[in-house]
C-alpha cells in the first residue's frame, strides 16, 4: 500500500536509516508493478533486500507489528521481487526482511524496532535461470538458495 499516513512515513524513514547504517543503499521506496508493491528495496554489492515495513502506534491485540506479515503478504512480496528482478535484470542475492516499528502517536518518537533479516525464503520456484539474465535461482525447498 502506498504510504500516506505519518506513522507509515516515519516507519519507512526509520527503516531506511537502519538499512543504510548496515551498508545498504536505498534504491526504491514503495516500488509498484500492478497490484504488487514493496515498501523498500535496498542493495549492497552482493545483496538486494526486499523490505516489508509494519509501523504501528500500538500492539494491536497483543501482536507486534512484524507479526502481521502473513503468508498471503509473503507470496505477494515474493511475486513483486520476481517482477523487480526480471525488470532490473539483477543477479544480486535476494533477501526478504521484515521490520516492525512502533511510533509514539503523540510525540512521533520511535519506541520499538525489530529488524528480522532473512525473515523468510521463497518456498516455490518463483525465479528460474530462464526467467531473467541473472545467475540466482530460488529452489523448490523452503529456506534454501543456490547459485547456478
Amino acid at each position: 500500500m502506498f504510504v500516506t499516513n505519518p506513522i507509515g512515513i516515519s516507519g519507512e524513514k526509520e527503516v531506511a536509516k537502519i538499512l543504510e547504517k548496515k551498508g545498504f543503499r536505498i534504491t526504491e521506496h514503495n516500488w509498484r508493478m500492478g497490484h504488487l508493491e514493496v515498501d523498500l528495496i535496498a542493495e549492497s554489492r552482493k545483496e538486494i533486500v526486499f523490505a516489508e515495513v509494519k509501523a504501528r502506534t500500538t500492539d494491536f491485540g497483543g501482536k507486534m507489528p512484524e507479526e502481521y506479515v502473513d503468508e498471503t503478504k509473503r507470496r505477494h512480496l515474493i511475486a513483486a521481487a520476481n517482477a523487480y528482478i526480471k525488470q532490473k535484470r539483477t543477479d544480486k542475492l535476494p533477501r526478504f526482511d521484515i521490520i516492525g516499528i512502533m511510533v509514539d502517536a503523540e510525540t512521533g518518537e520511535i519506541t520499538y524496532r525489530n529488524h528480522i533479516e532473512n525473515a523468510f525464503h521463497p518456498s516455490a520456484r518463483t525465479i528460474t535461470s530462464g526467467s531473467f539474465t541473472g545467475s540466482w535461482r530460488w529452489s523448490g525447498s523452503a529456506g534454501s538458495t543456490r547459485k547456478r
